[in-house]
This record gives C-alpha cells, sequence and structure tokens, in this order.
C-alpha cells in the first residue's frame, strides 16, 4: 500500500548526516512545481483535511557542525491527495532558522504520485548565500531506487509517534 501507514513504509532507520567534516547537502532539481513568494508559515496542517501528521524538523550546519542561524527554508510538497497547490500557497511556504539552525515545520505525510517517491522540497539559503534546492526522502520507501531523482544521502531520520511522524534532517552548507 503506497500510502500505507508508518509501519507498512518504514523498515530501518538512516540517520541523517552527521557534520564534522561530512560533504554539503546535494542540490536537487526544482521540478516544475515550485512558487516563489511563499508565505511565512511554520505549520502547513491547516491546509488539508485528514492526512498522517508530520513533524519535520532539524537544523543547518557548516561541514564543520557550526550552526547557521538565519538561514531562509522555503518547502513546498503534496497531501495525502498526491496533487500540488498551482494556484495557491497550501501546502507552501517558508520560515528562517533561528540563531542556534534549528527549523520546525508542522506538515502532513505526503503522497506517492505517479513516477516519482515520496519526498518534500526545500530551498535552503543562508545569510548572504547561494541558494540550495533539494528535496527530502524517507527510509524504507518501496519506490526510492526507481526514483531517478533519489539520494541517498537526502534520507531523513524517521520515526513514528503517538502523534505522527517525527521527520528529522541536518542541512550541510558550504559557506
Amino acid at each position: 500500500m503506497e500510502n500505507g501507514s508508518p509501519e507498512e513504509v518504514l523498515t530501518t532507520l538512516t540517520p541523517t548526516v552527521r557534520c564534522n567534516g561530512t560533504p554539503p547537502t546535494p542540490a536537487l532539481r526544482e521540478g516544475p512545481y515550485y512558487k516563489p513568494d511563499t508565505p511565512f508559515r511554520t505549520s502547513f496542517r491547516g491546509d488539508v483535511d485528514g492526512g498522517v501528521p508530520m513533524l519535520l524538523h532539524g537544523s543547518v550546519r557548516t561541514p564543520e557542525g557550526k550552526p547557521i542561524g538565519g538561514t531562509l527554508l522555503d518547502f513546498w510538497q503534496v497531501g495525502d491527495a498526491g496533487v500540488y497547490d498551482t494556484d495557491g500557497f497550501r501546502l507552501r511556504g517558508h520560515q528562517f532558522a533561528d540563531a542556534e539552525g534549528q527549523w520546525r515545520l508542522e506538515t502532513v505525510l505526503p503522497a506517492v504520485y505517479p513516477g516519482r517517491t515520496r519526498h518534500v522540497h526545500v530551498k535552503v539559503q543562508p545569510p548572504g548565500g547561494a541558494v540550495l534546492t533539494t528535496m527530502l526522502y524517507f527510509p524504507g520507501e518501496r519506490r526510492n531506487h526507481l526514483d531517478k531523482y533519489f539520494r541517498p544521502e537526502c534520507l531523513m531520520e524517521v520515526r513514528e509517534t503517538p502523534e505522527g511522524w517525527d521527520a528529522r534532517f541536518t542541512f550541510v552548507l558550504d559557506v
């Protein structure tokens, strides 16, 4: 079942990148559904009825592990119906990492849709730096190996909680 429960989709956890010399997070394609000028938001949960709740959070760091505060993070994704909002800003928005490089987004588990594995898009831009466009992926997805854009370096650390999914990722930027 492609849109199954966390127990059906997760097999093993793959840790997110650890710093201390870790290579930068790889750039991946933007895709056809990016929209600029998204609203400032830290929650997408009110954008859809239903869906599996997911807390997506993490940090932004240098390869040496130093936090990069003030980093802009611009997210977009599909909901449980597998469709991008092309008319408005449902399941789209930006925020800034705090002084310690921490960020947090309340959202829903994205659906799998034709030709792709489950993923979340994000643009990450440190203060005064270049924009990194990438995607975050879920471990244990059957379709990961079929998705031509999939990169194991972009796997999130994911676990099931009583409130839904908890997904964590550390962006490593070469600044």
